[in-house]
């Protein structure tokens, strides 16, 4: 049911998805939906933790060497995983209406953004770099925001591909 749900409110947002929306994507009666889950909500946190213990990007940034070869193969595997349907990542899309979640959902996108950010850091850390790692994790942070977000312009792959390899060439010089 969570791989049916998850699309309406990556495509929807929170805010904007109706229960009628959430019937219709997974073919359960809202009776059958709150049988499963206490209320949207409650539906909306399992797609969220679904999402995050599913995706197998982040895997890249625990191999060894670590470097900015994992972080570019990272943005790449983000940008190939990207469909007609969804686009970018689930936790950026709701970012964008972060006030508007159940703080529980608030915090699970936080503590799952502040995760990556920490890898970036152990990645850029392997590397020679002026600026401290942690501040260009967060550069890093807000180009993926920015990134996932374009994703949804349909730019072609290789224009996505040169916006990688363009940004860590800036990045590396930091």
């Amino acid at each position: 049911m969570l791989q049916k749900a998850m699309p309406v409110f990556w495509k929807r947002g929170y805010a904007d998805t109706a229960v009628q929306d959430l019937e219709k994507a997974t073919g359960v009666n809202k009776s059958g939906l709150y049988a499963e889950f206490k209320d949207k909500e409650d539906l909306f946190i399992e797609c969220l933790k679904f999402y995050y213990q599913t995706r197998t990007a982040k895997e890249v940034l625990w191999r060894e060497p670590l470097g900015w070869n994992n972080i570019q193969k990272f943005l790449e595997l983000v940008s190939l995983s990207s469909t007609s349907e969804l686009k970018g990542c689930f936790g950026v899309t709701t970012m964008r209406e972060l006030d508007q979640l159940p703080i529980e959902a608030r915090n699970i996108v936080i503590e799952n953004r502040n995760r990556l950010k920490k890898l970036w850091a152990k990645n850029i850390a392997a590397e020679k770099t002026h600026l401290s790692p942690r501040a260009i994790a967060e550069l890093l942070s807000t180009f993926f925001s920015g990134f996932c977000i374009n994703q949804n312009l349909k730019s072609p792959k290789t224009a996505l591909a040169r916006q990688i390899r363009d940004f860590l060439t800036a990045l590396k010089t930091l």
